[in-house]
């Protein structure tokens, strides 16, 4: 078959996919050049274009020429579940059978793999995190790689550690890579790669093969005029939302950097009339179904989401972005920004940055690769374990929080140095290097992302073009519509009436603090003699806090007071009131002592304080405060008799939290008495909680003292 033949009947597969009764659709020359890689010529290939360019179109045309050609099925990788929805049901259109391996439908695993086997699927899709697993991994990532006719890498850029979205899981495509048969060709595909990562996954693409074909185009997007909008606080960013959002053209995405700010968001917008759904890592998998159908049919005006709402979402006629909240990363702004105007000639994108955006990236910024110590920690641990062991198991015996133990697992597993094996992880027994000059050049490379986001901020160059040359864009040019190219063109203004509102919102104080019911895996093998549930008896109440420290309301107020280099004093005023206020709606609450139902907690009797090294007025100040006001006896404070860092290791793991904690408070023999005579519940205070064990292991003590409940109440909690 000559080129021509073969490009018609490529457009034809196009016209089905894209719903083309008529038959006109035809791939663009960028597009038939990727194509014919794949199919004619058996490349393995990189295509960076921008978001909305169509790299779907050319894998699943590729995907239909292949198999009417004999080839074996399509396995695409994705991160993108959203994606992954949206892209089986376009499959089927041009008469492609697409099945998707996920985290949302493992019921569904086996029938798949049986499918697969017999040949009945064209494209499975399959997520990375699908990759690490055993069962997987084992039985059956061999034979799909051995009758593969396509592999697709989609978001390519997770590959490369330079990257900004660096997946470990996605590392183990290398050794698929080089067990594929000889020919199968291989798409990968990412709309946010600047040039060190281009070089670095071609390379790996590579692998085996001879040199990848690079395909990379302009990353201009025509229809997306970009802004920015600096308002003096959360309030009025609110407000500016309440105000404003009816202006923006069609129903979009508002990104918030916190899932505590999204819900915040998106409860006051409904407040205010609009018709909005929060979307974040919480919200169920039905109510994001729910949410995404939704938004694609316009029943709502906008979607308040984290980055939960990534990539894959796909909304051609999405009329806007708003960031109430700069990301960390230029780049992750330009994939985020992108799902707009992807169809459509005009969409709007403005940035809302706020003072409280840099404290919240550091917060979550404690996802660089581990020191050397702990590395070799964690190596020696399962070396002389000699059998696998859990991530739990491994937690008591490595100080590392579990989501960061994980990903250093699976990038020693990448490097050959543990293996995952059915019950947890091995050693492999190779040598391995620690590549300190690797890792201290990513965190570099993060904290340029990080001024770069400022420079975008302050520029007063083209702002499309900035986002451009940060991808290493070589046609970046000014794009004549942001507003440093034609002017300003977002009102700035809002009301007294919504900023007030907006500041009642915010200003209002309190959420719940859900009680540890379970100790920790292995704690008996770190020498402390706790295990399965806490008992009942010895556990403390639903707590209350006055806010998240990762929220825009009373977190913005409560970071600065409780960092860590923050001078020690008495807890000022309008904090002592707020926590007054929590009290009262506390007691009001159903199940509170003041709501008359009979289940209610007993009103509290005293105050008692939890001990504070770091900032013993504020804590002592503000359990005297509440105790003043509410005419409660101040009982006291526990006695702190652990090492000096223990109450300070807010970053480990529970198992080794409750490791530094147990047996580090003791209770007095002058509390004790003030207990016995007491007779009901105590308000435990203290400035902030993490985790949640210390509150544990106190309450514990309490309960064993004689006290007949505990009542926390803390200034702030984490997350």
């Amino acid at each position: 078959m000559d080129d021509l033949e073969l490009r018609t009947e490529a457009d034809a597969i196009l016209a089905e996919l894209v719903g083309d009764p008529g038959g006109k659709a035809r791939l663009r020359e960028d597009q038939w050049q990727a194509v014919a890689a794949l199919v004619r010529e058996r490349r393995r290939a990189l295509v960076v274009q921008r978001t909305g360019w169509g790299k779907s179109a050319v894998y699943f045309v590729a995907t239909a020429l292949l198999r009417r050609r004999g080839s074996g099925p399509t396995v695409i990788v994705s991160p993108l579940l959203a994606l992954m929805r949206n892209q089986v049901e376009s499959a089927a259109r041009a008469g492609i059978r697409a099945r998707t391996i996920n985290s949302a439908n493992p019921e569904e695993w086996d029938a798949i793999h049986k499918e697969v086997g017999r040949g009945e699927t064209d494209v499975l899709l399959v997520s990375p995190e699908r990759l690490n697993s055993v069962d997987f991994r084992d039985q059956v990532l061999p034979e799909l790689a051995a009758t593969t006719g396509l592999l697709v890498v989609d978001e390519a850029h997770c590959i490369s550690d330079w990257g900004h979205d660096f997946r470990p899981d996605y590392r183990r495509l290398r050794a698929m890579l080089t067990e594929l048969a000889p020919g199968v060709p291989v798409l990968a595909t990412t709309a946010t790669a600047n040039a060190r990562v281009t070089a670095d996954v071609a390379e790996q693409l590579g692998t085996g093969a001879g040199e990848a074909l690079v395909l990379r185009g302009p990353l201009e997007r025509e229809s997306l005029r970009l802004g920015v909008v600096r308002l003096p606080d959360a309030a009025h960013r609110l407000a500016w939302l309440a105000e404003h959002l009816d202006e923006l053209r069609g129903s979009g995405i508002v990104y918030a950097l916190t899932v505590a700010a999204a819900e915040e968001a998106a409860a006051f917008l409904r407040q205010r009339g609009f018709p909005v759904a929060s979307y974040t890592g919480r919200t169920e998998n039905a109510d994001r179904l729910q949410a995404e159908t939704d938004l694609q049919e316009n029943r709502v005006k906008a979607l308040v989401a984290t980055s939960a709402l990534g990539m894959g979402f796909d909304k051609p006629d999405l009329g806007f972005v708003v960031h109430l909240g700069s990301p960390s990363s230029p780049i992750a702004y330009y994939q985020q920004v992108g799902r707009a105007g992807r169809g459509v000639d005009h969409a709007d994108v403005l940035l809302l940055p706020g003072a409280e955006d840099e404290a919240i990236w550091r917060y979550f910024a404690d996802t660089a690769f581990p020191p050397e110590a702990q590395v070799r920690q964690t190596l020696s641990a399962l070396a002389e374990e000699g059998g696998p062991l859990s991530v739990p198991a491994l937690e008591a015996r490595v100080d590392l929080r579990r989501t960061r133990l994980e990903t250093m697992l699976k990038v020693l597993d990448v490097d050959g140095a543990v293996k995952r094996v059915k019950g947890g992880w091995i050693s492999t027994g190779r040598p391995w290097v620690y590549d300190a000059g690797r890792y201290a050049w990513v965190a570099r490379q993060r904290a340029a992302e990080q001024q770069a986001m400022r420079d975008y901020v302050s520029t007063s160059g083209c702002r499309m073009e900035f986002l451009r040359r940060q991808l290493d864009d070589e046609d970046a040019a000014p794009c004549g519509r942001c507003d440093n190219c034609a002017g300003p063109w977002a009102d700035s203004s809002v009301s007294a009436e919504t900023l007030t509102g907006a500041a009642r919102e915010l200003d209002r104080p309190g959420v719940e603090i859900e009680p540890r019911r379970m100790w920790p895996t292995g704690l008996p093998a770190l020498g402390v003699d706790l295990k399965g549930r806490i008992p009942v008896p010895e556990q403390c109440s639903t707590g209350r806090a006055l806010g998240r420290l990762s929220d825009i309301g009373w977190g913005n107020r409560l970071r600065p007071l409780l960092a860590e280099n923050a001078p020690d004093g008495p807890v000022p005023e309008d904090v002592l009131r707020a926590a007054v206020a929590v009290l009262a709606d506390w007691a009001r609450s159903p199940g509170g002592w003041a709501s008359g139902v009979p289940d209610a907690s007993a009103r509290p009797v005293g105050v008692v304080a939890v001990p504070s090294l770091s900032r013993p007025q504020l804590v002592g100040s503000l359990a005297r405060g509440i105790a003043d006001i509410g005419r409660l006896p101040f009982l006291g404070a526990l006695t702190y008799t652990g090492p000096a860092g223990a109450q300070a290791a807010r970053r480990s793991n529970s198992a080794q939290r409750v490791r530094a904690l147990s047996g580090a408070f003791t209770v007095s023999e002058e509390l004790a008495d003030a207990l016995g005579r007491a007779r009901g519940p105590v308000l435990l205070v203290d400035d902030r909680t993490d985790s949640g064990w210390t509150l544990a292991i106190v309450a514990r003590l309490l309960r064993r003292a004689g006290c007949d409940g505990v009542l926390p109440l803390v200034l702030a909690a984490a997350g």
